[in-house]
């Protein structure tokens, strides 16, 4: 009975500890981008980067993400069999300057899970438009906000899924826009414009 009881004890301890061990926020920063990241959620909880080749033409082919050593993130089994995609953040196309600097972009530090219709549709289009403004000559910093609550969904993989997400676009070191985009599939014939949070 004794021998049972300890092994209970040891058993509840080492989950303690690795409950202990998931990090609410944990800051991570690189030469592209920067954010705070969740291991108890295991997505970013915030991103800002700066548009760096709005005109680049580097290959993305062979790429796909990459956990971190150092931060418990999500991975590939988050992705798999559901509706989310494995959503950029800090996008590819605005570091495509070169294979280096567009690999760096592929970390699942800079990855969501965003809903596939989202990520596929309004949210790119709104990404190109970011790298319009940066084709002026304007210098474009974007931060981007996910949002979670008591009614986030957390998969049996482990990871928590965003209730949404907020843009906040920069030019010239002045707000110009933001929005907020639900984690969901858009309704037909929304455009990004439509998803606009009045300044």
């Amino acid at each position: 009975m004794k021998k049972q009881l300890l092994i209970i004890i040891i058993t509840l301890l080492t989950f303690a500890q690795q409950v202990v061990a998931q990090r609410a926020q944990v800051k991570f920063k690189n030469d592209i981008f920067s954010g705070v990241y969740s291991e108890v959620y295991e997505q970013p909880l915030s991103i800002t980067y700066k548009v760096l080749c709005p005109s680049g033409t580097a290959s993305r082919e062979g790429m796909d993400f990459y956990i971190n050593d150092s931060i418990k993130t999500s991975d590939d089994f988050d992705y798999a069999n559901n509706q989310y995609d494995k959503g950029h953040l800090a996008p590819a196309a605005d570091f495509n300057c070169d294979k280096q600097m567009l690999f760096k972009t592929f970390s699942y530090l800079n990855c969501a899970l965003q809903q596939e219709n989202l990520n596929r549709g309004v949210w790119r289009f709104l990404e190109l438009h970011e790298r319009e403004l940066a084709k002026s000559g304007a210098v474009v910093i974007v931060s981007i906000d996910l949002t979670f609550s008591v009614k986030s969904i957390k998969l049996p993989t482990g990871a928590t899924v965003p209730d949404g997400f907020t843009k906040t676009i920069m030019v010239n070191g002045k707000v110009l826009e933001k929005y907020y985009f639900p984690n969901v599939a858009p309704v037909k014939g929304k455009k990004y414009p439509d998803y606009m949070i009045k300044l």
